[in-house]
């Protein structure tokens, strides 16, 4: 009996230390319509987490470099916005050249050990202002993990030591959120275009 309840206290701790994509939307058309259209974005992380421009930043840099080693979208700027969105600004990210704004509009709150991070996430088409998609996801990871050393020194030089905390939780939920992000066709001058950004 005592082992049945340890086996399961085991199993319950795992699942806290993974990502929930709670819901995950794409829209029917995207295989006719935006697969060959939506393919330049700007990342947005919008409002800031936990108030704090340098996380708000690592968001959106995480978000930026993920979507282009993972996804075929050309990430044109990754940007972090104080105010909560709104559909005028959200619209003001599309400037010429940009096709989408994808929104990550995060939650945060520290633990003794990590984070409980949550994020509701969209792709909005700038040409109408329509979501292509979205997802919704939470989770809670502790902040130290030694496959990501590399990863978090590199983010505390970029953006100083108040992001360490909370670079593991941080990637570890924009990863599973990003997973479900609908992948576009690039064309050939398109792939070219994505490399000389050398991301």
């Amino acid at each position: 009996m005592m082992t049945k309840r340890l086996a399961l206290a085991m199993v319950l701790a795992g699942l806290t230390a993974c990502a929930t994509v709670k819901n995950s939307f794409t829209r029917p058309d995207y295989e006719q319509v935006d697969r060959h259209r939506l393919k330049r974005l700007v990342v947005v992380t919008q409002p800031l987490p936990d108030g704090k421009q340098a996380l708000g930043d690592l968001w959106s840099l995480i978000a930026r470099e993920y979507v282009y080693q993972n996804r075929n979208y050309i990430v044109k700027d990754n940007v972090a916005q104080a105010e909560p969105s709104t559909n005028d600004s959200l619209k003001a990210l599309c400037t010429e050249g940009v096709e989408g704004v994808l929104l990550l509009a995060p939650q945060l709150k520290a633990t003794q050990d990590g984070a409980d991070v949550a994020v509701n996430a969209r792709l909005m088409r700038c040409a109408d202002g329509e979501d292509t998609w979205r997802a919704e996801a939470a989770g809670s990871w502790g902040s130290h993990d030694d496959k990501f050393s590399a990863r978090i020194e590199r983010y505390v030089k970029k953006l100083g030591p108040e992001v360490e905390p909370f670079v593991v939780p941080s990637y570890k939920l924009l990863k599973a959120t990003l997973d479900t992000l609908p992948d576009p066709q690039l064309t050939s001058e398109e792939e070219d275009e994505k490399i000389e950004m050398g991301e």
